[in-house]
């Protein structure tokens, strides 16, 4: 029995568990589109930009690991893919990316939207392939998803109009097989070594990225057997609760003081499925051991005495079984102490009132108001600063960003993907005034599907992050980095949703409460005070100075006009 391409791709898709798919329509994908129509099984969510329907499916990756899917049409509608699909690229989640093509009779003339997918998708697509005859089609099909799960990035699909509706008797094959990859065991002989390390070494700390999110219950009853704390990543933040004993906090800008020094002070370091990009951050002469099941990241940011390619959840738990117990806990406890301060610190700043609402104020009350099940979206920029540092995670919620693509403007379309996958949990967006205006369309994504996201604006009136860049380098904060806005409440009121403003403390927590009861997506626009500047490890006299000197130069110019 015969079959067209988009209907085989149709059913392949619902039979590995994919339940949405994101696009903007167009002559290209009609029979796609036409088969999801007729067979039902699938959702559609046409989005206002296709970057943001590369986004939703990067979100439902980076959250789940499984397979999110987005199109575009011929030429310039899959064109615009590109941007959002560096959000899975960049945070190695699995994403099929279809676009479409012009048959193959008018390809090589010069034709309307004529372009060569292959090579434009070529950096961004562990996998790349134009389809060039219903035949050939279930076997590309099954390929590209197998290489989207096997190299955990994005698979792209062009398929030229004249084949995605043609039929084919070529049926899929081994679906069975399209699926996430599984834990890989580690060595005996190398986990004893380790092991052997950990029972040598005085003091432990352990660095826990996302790679190890799965193996917190190993991870945690480890660390109070060796008495070591635990630092993590921003994108590991969520995994355990902000007042858990063991969980001393980040490390990094995104981070705070009692990590770095914890890291730096330990005899040996264990680095559990992380990739911490910013070496500066690491320990240059403690011993290390690394466990990463991608073996080709090892090694690569601090100088690492033993390397594991494995799962961290199979490695933690032989660990477990052959590591001595510790009753010596002076190094837990002085890290323990200055977490303490640490944490105080924090405290003081969201507590301080005023008459401007300060930051900081902001993002803890979002976690203080938020569910215990809630999905936090954050933005790239100064906001990103103010939520690594004062949003207090439950443990059981889960809190993405743009990790390492730190792409402005990616929150909304990511959290749109999110909010898909289950209406009924509550998803909340924190986002600076700039990132929000770059994909403000994609609000009209929200409301047109009922994607009841909640939309916090951290309204500085300027590019924030880069405000802070001029200042630390000691320059004037240039006229680019400011900029007017316009009314967030009611643009969202424009759009048939629900919007709300806070411009004093006193404002702050009633709009939330507002904001959070809201049936459907909502904007809650927060003027913040655009002075405040984050609370930074370790920032150096220097770095002050600049600061100080930009200020100066700042009201100089302001006095004369310049």
């Amino acid at each position: 029995m015969s079959a067209t391409v988009a209907e085989i791709l149709v059913d392949t898709l619902y039979q590995i568990g994919v339940r949405q798919v994101f696009g903007v329509v167009g002559d290209a994908l009609n029979p796609f589109t036409d088969a999801i129509r007729r067979d039902k099984r699938l959702e559609w969510i046409g989005v206002r930009h296709e970057e943001g329907a590369a986004l939703a499916a990067a979100g439902q990756a980076k959250l789940t690991g499984r397979l999110g899917v987005c199109c575009g049409t011929t030429g310039p509608g899959a064109n615009h893919l590109l941007a959002g699909l560096y959000e899975a690229h960049k945070d190695h989640a699995p994403v099929l990316a279809i676009s479409g093509g012009v048959p193959a009779s008018r390809r090589g003339i010069d034709y309307l939207q004529e372009n060569t997918p292959d090579l434009l998708f070529r950096d961004v697509a562990v996998y790349t392939q134009t389809v060039v005859s219903a035949e050939q089609a279930p076997q590309v099909i099954h390929q590209a998803i197998a290489q989207a799960y096997a190299r955990r990035g994005v698979a792209h699909l062009n398929i030229p109009a004249d084949i995605i509706g043609a039929k084919t008797s070529t049926v899929m094959r081994s679906i069975n097989t399209l699926r996430p990859l599984t834990d890989n065991a580690p060595p005996a002989e190398e986990i004893a070594a380790a092991a052997s390390m950990i029972n040598q070494a005085k003091s432990v700390v352990i660095l826990a990225g996302n790679g190890a999110r799965g193996a917190v219950a190993e991870i945690t009853a480890l660390a109070e057997k060796l008495q070591a704390p635990v630092v993590h990543t921003f994108r590991a933040k969520d995994m355990q609760a902000y007042d858990h004993p063991c969980w001393i906090g980040g490390v990094g800008l995104i981070g705070g003081a009692p990590g770095v020094d914890a890291l730096r002070d330990a005899d040996l370091l264990l680095m559990l499925g992380s990739d911490y990009p910013y070496s500066e951050f690491l320990p240059g002469n403690t011993r290390t051991i690394q466990i990463d099941e991608r073996g080709f990241v090892l090694g690569r940011r601090t100088p690492v005495e033993l390397g594991i390619a494995a799962s961290v959840q199979p490695a933690v738990r032989q660990l477990l079984a052959l590591c001595e117990g510790r009753t010596n806990n002076a190094f837990f406890n002085q890290v323990s102490e200055h977490r303490l301060r640490w944490n105080q610190m924090l405290d003081k700043h969201a507590a301080v009132a005023g008459d401007k609402i300060k930051p900081q104020r902001l993002a803890r009350k979002i976690s203080d108001h938020a569910r215990a099940d809630a999905v936090f979206v954050v933005d790239t920029g100064v906001v990103t600063l103010w939520c690594g540092n004062w949003l207090r995670q439950s443990g059981q919620q889960r809190l993405l960003a743009s990790f390492n693509n730190a792409a402005v403007g990616t929150s909304l379309g990511q959290a749109n993907g999110i909010q898909a996958l289950d209406r009924a949990r509550q998803v909340l967006v924190a986002v600076g005034d700039g990132g929000f205006t770059m994909l403000l369309g994609e609000f009209m994504t929200s409301v047109e599907h009922r994607l009841p996201v909640k939309v916090i604006v951290f309204n500085n009136r300027e590019w924030g992050l880069v405000h802070l860049e001029m200042e630390q380098a000691g320059l004037p904060a240039f006229a680019g980095s400011e900029f007017p806005n316009l009314d967030f409440a009611a643009f969202a009121l424009a759009c048939g949703a629900q919007g709300f403003t806070a411009k004093t403390p006193a404002q702050l927590d009633p709009a939330l409460e507002q904001l959070l009861a809201a049936p459907g997506p909502a904007v809650l626009n927060v003027f913040i005070d655009p002075n405040e500047l984050p609370a930074m490890p370790h920032i150096k006299l220097d770095q002050i100075w600049r600061f100080g000197l930009a200020k100066v130069r700042e009201t100089m110019l302001s006095m004369t006009g310049a």
